[in-house]
């Protein structure tokens, strides 16, 4: 996980963005433990529910965000992040946590 954020961060700043950690929340059970400093800094959120469903839809969203990524890198930033808010990332996932 620690290092899908950093890619992310590294992704956000060749598109000219930055990640804002105090906005940032990680979904995780309790009873794991995060090590990662930067990640001990996010809000800790439970899943509400668990099992493969829920890593099969997530697994779908990060595949779309995977190939969105190339894609987005070839427009500006601002359209970049207007396609990312509005198609491929929070209005997919609000739901799954």
């Amino acid at each position: 996980m620690a290092r899908d954020v950093q890619q992310i961060i590294e992704v956000g700043v060749r598109m000219g963005l930055s990640l804002n950690v105090n906005k940032c929340e990680v979904i995780a059970d309790p009873a794991n433990t995060i090590m990662d400093l930067l990640l001990q800094s996010f809000e800790r959120i439970a899943p509400l529910f668990r099992g493969p469903n829920l890593d099969n839809t997530w697994a779908e969203r990060c595949a779309d965000l995977s190939r969105a990524v190339n894609k987005l890198s070839l427009i500006s930033s601002q359209d970049a992040l207007c396609l990312l808010r509005a198609s491929f990332s929070a209005t997919r996932v609000q739901h799954l946590h």
